[in-house]
This record gives C-alpha cells, sequence and structure tokens, in this order.
C-alpha cells in the first residue's frame, strides 16, 4: 500500500494547494452513446433471461471500451479525479437485472478501466486519481418502503454492510485510490459502506481512504433521512474521511447554501459536484457550461471548495470550462479541529470542553 498511500498523500497535498477537479456523470455520457441490448448483454451475457440495457455498470464487462472512451474525455478535459462507472454496482441493484453474483466482478473491471486511464493522463508530478464510486442502493435502512408498515424494511444493516463490503473488494483489487460513498440520501445506508471499509481494512490489514457525500433532496437542506448537512457530518465524522461534500439533486445555484453551511463546520477537505442546474419538464439537464462553471467560480473565490466536479447533466465540455473557472483561486483553508463533542439526530448539537 506504500505506493497507494504515497498517491493519496498527493491528493491531500494538490487540494490544500489548489483546487482539485473531478469529472463528472457516466450515466448521462453512456445514453448519448444511443448504445443497445446487444452492447449491454455483450458476449458475456447474450443468453442472459432478463433485459440488460440500461444496466450502466454492466458495461465494465461487456463494453469497455466505450467506458474507457468516457473517462478520457473528462481526463482530456482537465479532470484529476477519475470516478468509476459502478454507482449501481452493488448486489442488491444488480439483483434487479437478475446478476447480483456478478457485483465483485462489476466493481473491480470498473476500477480497472479507470486506473489505466488515470496511469495514461499522470506525467511526472501531476497525477490523476480514481475514485471508487459507490452508489447508495435502491434500498434504505431508514424508511420503509410501505407506508402501512413503518416497521418494515427491505434489508437490514448487517446485509447491507455485506453488499457494501463485496463492492468495496472490487473497486479497491481493481486499483481505485480511494472510495466516493456518494449521493447518500439515507445516512444509516452511508454508516453501512463505512463499517464495510473497516471490515475490509480489518481483513486486507490495509488503509481504505474514503470521501462521503450526501445529496439533499430538496429546499430543506436535508437528506431523505431527514439530516441537515450539519447533522450528516457530526454523523459521518467518525470515519475521518478524506473528504465531506455534496452532489446530485440540486444545481450549483440551489445548492450553494448547504455547501456553505458544510464548508463552515467541516475539518476536512470539501468537494462538491452539482447537477448541471434543475432538470426541465422533459427530464432533461440544459444548464450551460458557462453557467455552471460561472456559479462554482463564485463558490471557489468564497472559500468553500478543495475539489469539485460535477453530476448529472454536467459534460466534458462542463470540466472544461470548470478547470478554468478555479484553476486561479485559492482552495478553501481548512479550519483548525474543533475539539468539541458534536452529536446529531436530525440536527446538530455541539458541546464545548
Amino acid at each position: 500500500m506504500a505506493a497507494e498511500r504515497s498517491r493519496i498523500d498527493a491528493l491531500k497535498a494538490a487540494a490544500r494547494e489548489r483546487i482539485v477537479v473531478l469529472d463528472g456523470p457516466k450515466g448521462t455520457e453512456i445514453q448519448r452513446r444511443g448504445l443497445t441490448e446487444a452492447d449491454f448483454r455483450g458476449e458475456l451475457f447474450a443468453g442472459h433471461n432478463q433485459d440488460l440495457k440500461g444496466n450502466n455498470d454492466i458495461l465494465n464487462l461487456t463494453r469497455p471500451d466505450v467506458i474507457g472512451a468516457i473517462h478520457r474525455e473528462y481526463a482530456e478535459a482537465g479532470a484529476e479525479i477519475i470516478s468509476t462507472n459502478s454507482f449501481n454496482a452493488n448486489a442488491i441493484s444488480q439483483g434487479e437485472y437478475g446478476l447480483a453474483d456478478q457485483s465483485y466482478a462489476i466493481n473491480k473491471a470498473a476500477a480497472s478501466i479507470a486506473r489505466k486511464v488515470a496511469d495514461e493522463f499522470s506525467v511526472g508530478d501531476q497525477l490523476r486519481w480514481v475514485a471508487g464510486a459507490i452508489g447508495p442502493t435502491n434500498a434504505t435502512l431508514s424508511i420503509s418502503p410501505d407506508v402501512n408498515r413503518p416497521e418494515f424494511r427491505a434489508t437490514d444493516f448487517d446485509s447491507m454492510v455485506a453488499v457494501y463490503t463485496e463492492t468495496a473488494r472490487g473497486l479497491v483489487d481493481g486499483g481505485a485510490d480511494y472510495l466516493l460513498i456518494e449521493t447518500v440520501f439515507d445516512t444509516l445506508n452511508a454508516k453501512a459502506a463505512i463499517a464495510a471499509v473497516r471490515d475490509l481494512e480489518a481483513e486486507t490489514g490495509t488503509s481504505i481512504p474514503m470521501s462521503l457525500s450526501m445529496t439533499v433532496v430538496d429546499r430543506s437542506g436535508r437528506n431523505l433521512s431527514g439530516q441537515t448537512v450539519e447533522a450528516f457530518y457530526a454523523s459521518i465524522r467518525h470515519a475521518d474521511p478524506l473528504s465531506v461534500g455534496l452532489n446530485c439533486s440540486l444545481g450549483a445555484e440551489q445548492m450553494r447554501t448547504y455547501a456553505a453551511a458544510l464548508a463552515r463546520v467541516s475539518d476536512t477537505l470539501v468537494h462538491a459536484y452539482p447537477n448541471a442546474g434543475l432538470p426541465n419538464d422533459l427530464g432533461q439537464y440544459d444548464e450551460p457550461p458557462e453557467t455552471t462553471s460561472a456559479l462554482l467560480r463564485e463558490w471557489a473565490e468564497n472559500g468553500l471548495l478543495n475539489i469539485v466536479g460535477g453530476c448529472c447533466g454536467t459534460t466534458p465540455a462542463h470540466t472544461r470550462l470548470i478547470v478554468q473557472a478555479v484553476k486561479d483561486v485559492p482552495p478553501r483553508a481548512i479550519p483548525v479541529s474543533n475539539p468539541a463533542m458534536r452529536l446529531s439526530g436530525l440536527e446538530p448539537f455541539a458541546l464545548a470542553g
């Protein structure tokens, strides 16, 4: 792990010296390719008994050339962190396609593809890093999916930990520099992911860095399980994340207030990768790169960012302008850690020493 650790140390140092740019989403870029059912199936799943079109993660196994090309477009646009095409590569989500048993293979392939591209674009001390993306699954530990049975859960904590452990193992074995637990709509799900990473660390005897990224579901400033961003940070601070931040659900204009709140309380790196605005009536994102990049430059100028990128609807064109927008702006200064005890329910509570 010496090489891996030196890369993470380099990322930490870079994000304290300049604003580091994360890439953009894979889903919308995949949709632009107009792939067919045959592309998703490939030879490997030609005889599979369920339709696979729309299962973007399986393309890591059946069309790695497509995923590699998308990574290269973002890297060519200037992205320094390449996130893996593995948002739904967990056994729960893959179970809907009858491919729960492919989770490890998909995640390992996803990280391997991203690792190859990151290494291609790393020149001397100018490194490119791989973030192993771990999505929230389509289950929630905090909320019942049945309004008539509030006590019911589709899964349990230990089962969720097992699912996340397999996911994380594949990403680490494939060469991810760190794990990005993203789009956290349920903080208890995130805690299961943290527990999974800790279990994998104990199993392998290595340290596995992780970042955590909450999604604010609406203008309430909370995630689906009801926590504010400040409470979320108090809930996951014990994991000693490489970075903490926000992604998805909102565009940069709508997300700014909550990013500022997180930047005030976080004593680690802060990241953000908002959508390209809000979707239009057809569910499409049409905020142009010029608008997104200008909004994120204002964030940067106000000291909110260490790492920045784009989520739904952003493209390599957005990435290119974001790189230009923040390249001459100093990163957020990380404050000295406050020794107060921080607790949380839906709201934060700090007990001063």
